[in-house]
């Protein structure tokens, strides 16, 4: 049965990027007015991550977007397009020590908010017949 989301074979092959995709990475960043701070993450997906982010911040009817509902959004947003096993912190204060898997991690500003999303590995747990 053929996965639901995209497949990132491309996408690992994609992160060794020639100029002109770091190039577009930056235009990006300068048109959604964030400031890219770590990735280790295709091109492409990043500014899905990026234009996501602006998209949800614009449209807030407050002032301050709710950092719950980015976060969630993000999460579902690359969980459906992407694959399952994606977090996403949002705030303007928080530390993390975290393990991602290849391909999955970025880390970018937008206006006072910190955006950390990552990827972790998803492994099947079969039970023991012994613990039925």
């Amino acid at each position: 049965m053929e996965a639901p989301y995209h497949d990132t074979k491309h996408d690992v092959a994609e992160m060794k990027r020639c100029p002109s995709q770091e190039l577009r990475l930056a235009a990006a960043a300068i048109r959604f007015d964030v400031r890219l701070r770590s990735s280790d993450m295709p091109v492409h997906m990043q500014e899905h991550a990026l234009r996501c982010t602006r998209s949800f911040v614009n449209s807030s009817p407050e002032r301050r977007p709710n950092n719950t509902l980015l976060a969630r959004s993000l999460k579902k947003e690359f969980d459906s397009l992407y694959g399952p096993a994606w977090h996403c912190v949002v705030g303007t204060s928080f530390g993390s020590f975290i393990t991602h898997s290849l391909g999955g991690f970025v880390y970018f500003s937008a206006d006072s908010l910190s955006v950390l999303l990552f990827k972790t590995e998803v492994r099947l747990v079969i039970e023991p017949d012994s613990l039925k």
